[in-house]
Parts: structure tokens; C-alpha cells; sequence
């Protein structure tokens, strides 16, 4: 039908190979690998890939398919979905602000991961203290001598006495 498509072209295709290849590129750059260093990390992932087939398929003239295991090795390395590798790149943010909200989403889940972390230590500790309730006082006292600022081993030390860190 006329209206289904613009006028001069064709309706672009909202997941495809060709969005595959620009995302493979986006992300690699944003992270600041090499097509070297990307093919290296999709052959540790378990599908064989050299330079030149990373080339191939962000630069090449046709450009080289993507096969389902490459493209789900692709989505391993970048820890995306297969969804959104397959999805348009989002526009209006440059290299720079991608690189940015890379750091930003990195350092979130590591954060997290330490939160979750700090909380699995101080309710053993907890639950140490309560088996062992004669141990408080020196407990208290290691938290202090080992990270040397009284205000931060007072928080901890607070937490241990709340019996968690959330």
C-alpha cells in the first residue's frame, strides 16, 4: 500500500541485521575496543571470530551476516539482550555521553554488588556476635583498627548492632 512506506524508500525495520552491525560497532567503540580485541573476546565466548569478520561486518560493502551464534556471543560480550543488539541504535547521544552512561551502569552494579555484599558480612557477623555474645566489644574494636576512621567504624559497628546493612 502507498502509505506504508515513506515516500522514495523503504520502511526501516525496527530489529535487523544491519541495526546488529551499527550496535556492534556503537558498543565496541563506547567501550574502546579494537576490532581485534572485540573478535578475541567473541571467540572467548565461544564462537570463533577474527578481525577482519569484526570489520566485515560494521564496515563492509555488502557487509558480512551475522548468524545466530555470533550475534548471541555478541550479546554475551556486550551483556545486552538479543533484543536490544537487534534494536536501532538510540540517537542523539554521542560517543562521549555513551561511554559516560557505560561507566555510570558499570559502577551501579558494582556498587550494588558491594551493598550486597557488605550486608551478607554484617548479618554473619550479627549472627556471630549473638552465638558468641562475649566477642561484641573486641569485634567493635578490629572494625575501628582496621578501617581507622572512627566515624566510619561507628556506622558499621551500627549496622552489625541493627543486624544488617539495609
Amino acid at each position: 500500500m502507498a502509505g506504508d512506506r515513506p515516500e522514495g524508500g523503504e520502511v526501516p525495520l525496527l530489529y535487523s541485521e544491519g541495526n546488529v552491525a551499527a550496535r556492534v560497532a556503537l558498543e565496541r567503540e563506547v567501550r574502546g575496543w579494537s576490532t581485534t580485541e572485540l573478535a578475541d573476546r567473541v571467540t572467548r565466548a565461544g564462537v570463533k571470530m577474527n578481525q577482519t569478520a569484526v570489520w566485515r561486518i560494521e564496515n563492509g560493502t555488502p557487509r558480512r551476516r551475522i548468524n545466530l551464534d555470533e550475534a548471541l556471543a555478541f550479546t554475551r560480550v556486550f551483556e545486552l539482550p538479543l533484543e536490544e543488539l537487534m534494536s536501532p541504535p538510540l540517537e542523539g547521544l554521542d560517543i562521549d555521553s555513551r561511554r559516560l552512561v557505560q561507566e555510570a551502569v558499570e559502577a551501579f552494579y558494582e556498587a550494588r554488588d558491594a551493598r550486597d555484599r557488605l550486608h551478607r558480612a554484617v548479618v554473619a557477623i550479627a549472627d556471630h556476635i549473638k552465638a558468641h555474645p562475649d566477642s561484641s566489644r573486641a569485634i567493635h574494636e578490629q572494625c575501628l583498627r582496621l578501617m581507622g576512621d572512627e566515624r566510619d567504624a561507628r556506622t558499621l559497628t551500627s549496622d552489625i548492632e541493627d543486624g544488617g546493612h539495609y
